[in-house]
């Protein structure tokens, strides 16, 4: 019982983290366009911190998703 809990907080840790990671870089990828239109504003830089936030997340994602198959494998 206890495996089976923490394979569903892994499971549910790495569906939040992907959403949020494509919610960030596709924020980020919008926020960018507009920070090229006006670059001496603070969009450039917001983007740019959205899209690593994503890249983060997607990471995290991943090493969930690797740790949980690593523990249902055993």
């Amino acid at each position: 019982m206890p495996q089976d809990d923490a394979m569903t907080k892994s499971r549910t840790g790495a569906m939040v983290a992907r959403t949020v990671g494509v919610v960030c870089i596709a924020l980020g990828f919008v926020l960018g366009m507009q920070g090229l239109e006006q670059p001496d504003s603070i969009w450039l830089r917001t983007a740019l911190g959205l899209i690593a936030t994503g890249l983060l997340a997607q990471g995290y994602a991943l090493v969930c998703t690797l740790r949980r198959a690593r523990e249902k494998k055993d």
